[in-house]
């Protein structure tokens, strides 16, 4: 819990080393496509508070804000993700821009070599950036075709060995229905991975919400719309809703 009173520079950060995964939709703003700057300047301003409190930070993006897979209606599906991938590339070094001009050193590694831009996605590479106190952003998801980004961060989380996977979409929060249709959603504090599966809730594809399970990797989701969350969260606040 945030104590009272006391600067947040000066409060000790729950986690150690976290992946965060943030949708492309959330970096869209209001526009809900593209790229809102605002967004990205307050996403960045507080990506560097946690930063600074010394958490290891690594981001998976996706590229929901310019496309999505299935958009490709009549296309083929591998050509259709391999598109999805590219966009999350965009997403990617616009969020390297924003957090560079706050004076933090990033590295962006891809799951699909573009070595003129970014690095190609090495494990042990990655590790060693976040122990140097550099964020770390993966794009491309994991490379291959029929698997979202959800499921990329979690392979990422457990393979750099993360304490947790924070998703910040623009709900906030895990509902038993879809609130944008149903005001009567209810939202739940705490969820467990198999109600997720068996309830069939769409916070995280099935093969995402598995290979947290099966590693042991908690989920918090909350929402991106106060960029001020993610500090919250670091902090240990209980906002938005854990996955365990």
């Amino acid at each position: 819990m945030q104590e009272q009173n006391v600067p947040v520079q000066e409060q000790k950060a729950k986690y150690k080393r976290v992946v965060l995964k943030i949708s492309g939709e959330a970096l869209a703003g209001e526009a809900n496509f593209g790229l809102d700057q605002k967004t990205l300047d307050g996403l960045s301003e507080n990506l560097k508070t946690v930063f600074e409190l010394g958490v290891e930070i690594a981001i998976v993006v996706g590229g929901g804000n310019f496309w999505r897979g299935r958009m490709g209606k009549g296309m083929d599906r591998t050509t259709a993700d391999h598109m999805g991938m590219l966009a999350t590339v965009m997403n990617a070094l616009a969020l390297q821009d924003a957090l560079e001009s706050k004076g933090i050193p990033v590295r962006v590694q891809t799951a699909i070599e573009m070595r003129q831009i970014a690095e190609p996605y090495i494990r042990r590479r990655a590790i060693r950036h976040l122990e140097k106190k550099r964020i770390v952003i993966f794009a491309c998801g994991t490379g291959n075709p029929y698997f979202t980004t959800d499921t990329a961060a979690a392979l990422r989380a457990a393979e750099i060995d993360a304490e947790v996977i924070l998703k910040a979409t623009k709900v906030d929060g895990v509902y038993d229905d879809d609130p944008a249709k149903n005001p009567n959603a209810k939202k739940y504090s705490r969820i467990s991975y198999l109600d997720i599966l068996n309830q069939r809730l769409r916070v995280m594809d099935s093969t995402a919400t598995s290979l947290s399970m099966d590693n042991n990797i908690p989920i918090i989701v909350f929402g991106i719309d106060r960029p001020e969350n993610i500090v919250k969260v670091v902090l240990g606040e209980d906002i938005g809703t854990s996955i365990t």
